[in-house]
């Protein structure tokens, strides 16, 4: 782990990725900065629909991103920007692929659809190419050999669907429900209302979160190599929240100690 000062995008990481920066300090000294700046790029990408109030926004905002990353890919100059920066560096240095990063900023336009995500297909497809994509642009990031990333991918996508199940409440403030129209509709719910009373989507999201526990019970007993534990590391915390949500408990916000504890324990231990 981390024993000397924390830089500045470290400390934005801490903040705003909490879960993701204690994962992190368990990569080597010379790759946790880039792993850093993947991670705070990851959280900007986030944002763009969470701090705009039309689709075209969301759009604009990711377009900056997609720019930003072709800058640093071309040569050019980087933009002014606490993530850019470090960002542009990372890439500049082939610490992180661009077209990798382009491929996460096209995952997000999923968010920006005003009709939502459609099928459970297309659900499986998002969580894959973003928080699926994002976990094998990591181990990439940390040299971790082409025959384990598709494991990595796959517990990407499952904390990626426990992310999705513990922001419905969330989701639903800002105007929009990730969760797909086909489940919904088997469910007898709408977006809309879930929209207008998340509470009502609560039995649907038991189920899934029962689903994506079997589903990471059976891909976290992968072979895995200890290298690419940073990037899988935070499905520790994942699996706790779908056994939460599975079970109708509420998820603390902040984590508590037991949270961070489990994460840090695997990661001494070098086990998921």
């Amino acid at each position: 782990m981390a024993s000397h000062p924390l830089s500045p995008l470290g400390a934005f990481v801490r903040q705003h990725d909490p879960d993701r920066y204690l994962a992190a300090l368990f990569a080597p000294a010379t790759r946790r900065e880039a792993l850093f700046a993947l991670i705070a790029f990851n959280h900007e990408l986030a944002r763009a629909r969470e701090v705009t109030s039309t689709p075209i926004a969301t759009l604009i905002r990711l377009q900056w991103w997609r720019d930003a990353v072709a800058e640093a890919a071309d040569g050019r100059p980087a933009r002014r920007h606490e993530v850019a920066g470090p960002l542009h560096q990372a890439i500049t240095e082939g610490a992180l692929d661009a077209a990798a990063l382009s491929a996460l900023i096209d995952a997000r336009e999923a968010e920006a659809e005003p009709e939502g995500i459609p099928t459970r297909e297309a659900f499986g497809a998002y969580l894959r190419a973003g928080p699926g994509g994002f976990a094998v642009a990591a181990g990439r990031l940390l040299g971790v050999a082409d025959a384990a990333l598709p494991v990595l991918q796959r517990l990407g996508a499952l904390q990626g669907l426990a992310g999705v199940l513990r922001s419905v409440p969330a989701h639903a403030t800002q105007g929009r429900c990730l969760l797909p129209q086909d489940a919904l509709a088997e469910a007898g719910l709408s977006q809309e209302g879930v929209i207008a009373e998340p509470a009502t989507a609560e039995p649907l999201r038991r189920a899934l979160a029962e689903e994506g526990s079997a589903q990471l019970a059976k891909a976290r007993a992968e072979d895995l190599p200890r290298q690419a534990l940073p990037a899988a590391l935070p499905v520790v915390l994942a699996a706790r929240d779908l056994a939460r949500l599975a079970a109708g408990l509420p998820i603390p916000a902040p984590r508590g100690l037991g949270d961070r504890i489990a994460i840090i324990w695997a990661g001494f231990r070098g086990r998921l």
